[in-house]
């Protein structure tokens, strides 16, 4: 089979190997515990003055 060939039978293997579904993992949410920080910075106002600059360039 040349490169970029695609036949009947590689369709069919390759659909039944989409169409199958995995169930077999744990969909149970993760809890996650601790604490998230931040810092800001710039005030609103702040940051939309730089983004109107960055949208001008």
């Amino acid at each position: 089979m040349s490169m970029g060939a695609y036949d009947e039978d590689e369709h069919e293997r390759r659909e039944e190997k989409t169409s199958t579904v995995d169930a077999a993992f744990d969909d149970e949410r993760t809890n996650y515990e601790g604490k998230i920080e931040y810092d800001s910075g710039d005030s609103t106002e702040a940051l939309l003055d730089q983004y109107k600059q960055m949208q001008s360039r």
